[in-house]
């Protein structure tokens, strides 16, 4: 084993405490400095009246990386996981019942029966298509740390030709190809919003989030709650000694020689270490911590940022048997609205939202009797929308319309109610300008072309997150974690 080294982590999101693990079950010495009161960033809780919301991420897919984090940590994979089948329901304004989504495409075609004459054949070979671009790209492109862009370049090279023509199409092209009905191009299309875009601006090659979901591995929740993940994997870093250091944030930095010397929090007190691993978003902190050029404010707002969440958390008595566990609810004006919604500086009219009820499928999160909501609507980022003090309209709009379409009265049965805005997660989570999942993946902002984990300047610091390569998602921040790992461990 390399020399023990003493490591300073910036931030407790997932790919912080995933690269704590890594790091401290080799043997070096952790310290992680967190700006929140709690480890966790974006996957995070808090619990109210009996009723426990997960702050953030509601599901999950490729949980094969959480095998291989544990593995890689001589541990055993202590989450417990249920695989949700059907995998969630999509409500469109208008109709009364919802489209439920099947992993199996007999079952699935039997729900697009009206609208989408041989289906079954369509998305078999839709899928096996996105299974190839998965399959093609995962250990060239996904799985490796580029040095430079020529070096990208080149193992761009090494992907198969025949897929070059997908990477300058859109998503929705792609389905518009494939499906003749709006209602199946819409729902095929909803994994670009998981990356935080819509599908006219998310490259077709992302369907490979179609395959993830249908058919390699599929999404699941986790027993007791996602916040699970994060106290299982705090379980294992108190076993390493590793600290944490909470309600602390970095504002500033030392350097010497081509070394960071140390980081200085907003109370002047510095931080000194061998290396440092920031886990804060890898082009904000470039730009509002280390002062890069590259990354002032005005370029960093011309970069493409994933949606902002403007969400809601309720708790409320008695239970509702209408709903299930994932849910969306769509409008009839797709193309518009999802054209538009990102770059608004009002509140969204007739808005599209998710819905999460946690409670249908764990009976902890709420007390007897009652359910837990959580509702994500996304919205425009604080470069188009400024001011959230009308957050109340949006909401009070969102609980009607709910309301309306699961025939339950959400305000007569609330007992907790609590929202968050694009400011509030930004100040929360240092979120540039409320953006939920930092960089989008537009293709001059993936691979060689993204943040590099590797500082520009400094030869002993580095970065792990969604903004970062591979990319945003939970499983992307447990390969970031591992790729980050890779580098520190080889230049130790």
């Amino acid at each position: 084993m390399n020399e023990r080294k003493d490591i300073i982590i910036v931030g407790s999101g997932l790919g912080g405490l995933s690269t704590a693990l890594r790091l401290a079950s080799r043997g070096h010495k952790i310290r992680i400095i967190e700006k929140y009161s709690a480890p966790g960033g974006r996957l995070n809780q808090f619990k109210e009246n009996g009723f426990t919301f997960d702050l953030g991420p509601s599901f999950m897919s490729m949980t094969f990386e959480f095998d291989e984090l544990f593995k890689d940590c001589g541990i055993e994979n202590p989450l417990k996981l249920k695989a949700l089948d059907p995998l969630y329901e999509v409500y469109f304004r208008g109709k009364s019942k919802p489209y439920k989504i099947y992993k199996d495409l007999k079952k699935l075609a039997i729900e697009f029966k009206d609208i989408e004459p041989d289906f079954e054949k369509k998305a078999d070979a839709y899928l096996n298509k996105a299974s190839e671009f998965y399959h093609d790209t995962e250990g060239i492109i996904v799985k490796n740390n580029f040095n430079n862009l020529f070096e990208y370049f080149y193992k761009m090279s090494k992907v198969p030709l025949k897929h070059l023509p997908y990477l300058k199409k859109r998503l929705w092209t792609l389905l518009e190809e494939t499906f003749v009905s709006q209602e199946v191009k819409v729902i095929f299309s909803l994994v670009a919003f998981f990356l935080g875009s819509t599908p006219f601006h998310t490259p077709s090659i992302y369907s490979l989030l179609n395959y993830t979901e249908m058919r390699h591995n599929g999404y699941w929740i986790v027993e007791g709650g996602m916040y699970k993940i994060v106290e299982e994997i705090v379980k294992a870093l108190n076993k390493f000694d590793v600290e944490f250091i909470y309600n602390t944030e970095i504002k500033n930095i030392a350097d010497y020689n081509g070394r960071l010397n140390s980081i200085i929090d907003t109370n002047g007190i510095e931080w000194k270490a061998d290396q440092y691993i920031i886990n804060a978003d890898a082009a904000s902190f470039r730009g509002q911590v280390l002062n890069r050029e590259k990354y002032s404010e005005k370029k960093l707002d011309k970069m493409e940022w994933s949606l902002a969440p403007f969400t809601i958390y309720l708790g409320v008595k008695n239970k509702i048997p209408s709903l299930y566990h994932h849910n969306y609810f769509l409008g009839d004006d797709f193309n518009q609205y999802a054209g538009s919604i990102f770059t608004s500086a009002v509140i969204p009219s007739k808005p599209y939202y998710y819905v999460n009820m946690p409670s249908h499928s764990d009976s902890q999160c709420a007390p007897e009797g009652c359910e837990n909501l959580f509702i994500l609507c996304p919205v425009p980022d604080k470069r188009f929308k400024k001011d959230w003090t009308d957050k109340d309209k949006l909401a009070d709009e969102i609980i009607a319309d709910l309301s309306a379409r699961i025939n339950f009265d959400l305000n007569k049965n609330t007992i907790v109610k609590k929202i968050l805005t694009p400011s509030d997660w930004e100040s929360m989570f240092n979120l540039y300008k409320g953006s939920g999942l930092g960089l989008s993946h537009g293709m001059k902002q993936v691979g060689g072309f993204r943040p590099s984990n590797k500082d520009e300047l400094f030869s002993n610091l580095y970065y792990v997150g969604a903004s970062t390569v591979p990319g945003t998602g939970l499983p992307m921040v447990l390969i970031s974690s591992k790729l980050v790992t890779e580098r520190v461990l080889n230049e130790l």
